[in-house]
């Protein structure tokens, strides 16, 4: 989506604001013991207080309002039986829609106690994500996004997710721009442009290259494995800064 108006740009700051409320909320409920289908609920419950509709479910028929990975699972996680325990790493996505706008965001939340490797990973992998963020500027080369996120995790020793890109969002949970990499790549001449809503998401690891699918068809696990970390927000290009639009607030 390009924005063209005010309108538009309210009902992307109001999207963008459910979606970012419904994330911090699971994360503050989220403690050992519960399970990821109860935490789901609690997403769910909020997003249909606020008018909106979970993306994943109505755009392609997702089992759940959210997705939620656990340690090994680094995206697309069906929520379920599966309990929440101590020192678990847990990635939470929420994306949604209200008044035909959609909004995504997401984190890596951690359950103590953390390891202090763990706790550096995800201050890193929220840190490449401003890296990422910082690149959005009108006329710049959408290939600039991944060339800083991969200077800053190669010099830290990480290693990038290769097969789970950033993409367009707005009018629609996934669309043009499409694959937009969070790592160094070559050949990409596209340019961000005055208005464009777009995600910024590297997947950081301390290994990991690829995300490989399991067999329930959703759920993406790391490959080789690692510990894996996400941080999603979504923005529009302007000819300054990039406007962060899933704040909570």
């Amino acid at each position: 989506m390009t924005i063209g108006n005010e309108d538009e740009l309210r009902g992307m700051r109001e999207i963008g604001r459910i979606v970012a409320n419904t994330l911090q909320a699971m994360a503050h409920a989220l403690e050992p013991g519960m399970t990821t289908a109860e935490l789901d609920d609690i997403g769910r419950a909020l997003l249909d207080r606020s008018g909106a509709e979970p993306a994943p479910e109505s755009t392609y028929g997702f089992p759940g309002a959210t997705c939620i990975s656990v340690n090994e699972e680094i995206a697309h996680g069906i929520p379920g039986d599966r309990t929440i325990a101590a020192g678990d790493l847990v990635n939470i996505d929420v994306s949604a829609s209200k008044d035909g706008y959609f909004a995504d965001t997401g984190a890596s939340v951690r359950v103590p106690p953390v390891r202090p490797s763990i706790d550096r990973l995800c201050r890193d992998g929220r840190r490449a994500m401003q890296i990422g963020i910082a690149q959005v500027r009108e006329g710049r080369p959408v290939a600039t996004i991944g060339h800083a996120i991969g200077r800053f995790a190669s010099d830290r020793g990480y290693t990038l997710v290769r097969n789970l890109a950033s993409h367009g969002v707005g009018r629609a949970l996934h669309e043009y721009p499409e694959e937009i990499a969070t790592w160094p790549t070559r050949g990409d001449r596209r340019r961000i442009t005055d208005g464009l809503v777009l995600t910024v998401e590297p997947f950081l690891s301390t290994g990991a290259l690829w995300a490989a699918q399991e067999t329930d068809g959703w759920t993406l696990t790391a490959e080789p494995v690692a510990p894996v970390v996400q941080y999603e927000h979504t923005v529009v290009a302007t000819a300054g800064r990039a406007i962060v639009l899933t704040l909570p607030g």
